[in-house]
């Protein structure tokens, strides 16, 4: 592996954003290897010798190569001390982010990402009807919903300084804000708000996909 770390993965990919955030906020220099999704690329035989089931991201850094979003941002919490850690260092805190990370992973990023793929790539998920739509919309109410009530008064998702839960949430959103769902997500008690500082965030706004 080469020493300069590189990233596998395209930049409209909301998981590999996450990363880049990460990576941005430890100073972290990195080349990255362009993986699109919507081409289908992530299916060559190239990409599945580096992972598996053809997700994005995947890390080659330090000699080891790590697949999988979580693991990735964890690795470079414990190992880049540079820079503003997105892990609480209380116990509560930790628990709050861990909780809204692993149900954005098994209830969110599928149902959001079905909201805004049924207006923006309609195509790549098989053009949707009417009434996956709705389901979608429902459940990713749903979570925002639960992501708020675990908010509760605080600035971010975790505690006063944003955290792997805002991470992972703020870039699938981003698509999501793009569509009339928006309308539906932001009326939730207190997404709005979240949503306003997570766009002023450096290492977010830094890190915007380009639609054109």
């Amino acid at each position: 592996m080469a020493d300069k770390p590189v990233l596998y993965g395209f930049d409209g990919s909301t998981f590999v954003r996450t990363v880049r955030m990460v990576l941005r906020n430890k100073g972290v220099a990195y080349d990255q290897v362009p993986v699109n999704v919507l081409k289908r690329e992530t299916s060559t035989p190239e990409h599945l010798a580096r992972h598996p089931f053809g997700k994005v991201p995947v890390l080659d850094i330090d000699g080891i190569r790590i697949l999988e979003t979580d693991a990735i941002c964890r690795y470079l919490e414990g190992t880049r001390p540079e820079g503003p850690s997105t892990i609480p260092g209380d116990a509560k805190d930790r628990a709050r982010m861990n909780m809204v990370v692993s149900m954005i992973g098994s209830y969110g990023y599928g149902n959001l990402l079905g909201v805004a793929g049924y207006h923006l790539f309609p195509d790549f998920l098989g053009n949707p009807d009417q009434a996956f739509y709705d389901r979608s919309l429902a459940a990713g109410e749903t979570l925002m919903r639960f992501v708020m009530q675990v908010r509760g008064d605080d600035p971010w998702i975790a505690g006063a300084a944003p955290s792997l839960a805002d991470y992972f949430l703020g870039p699938i959103v981003f698509y999501g804000a793009l569509t009339p769902a928006a309308e539906t997500l932001m009326a939730v008690p207190g997404a709005a708000e979240w949503w306003v500082a997570m766009q002023a965030l450096e290492s977010f706004a830094a890190t915007a996909p380009d639609l054109g």
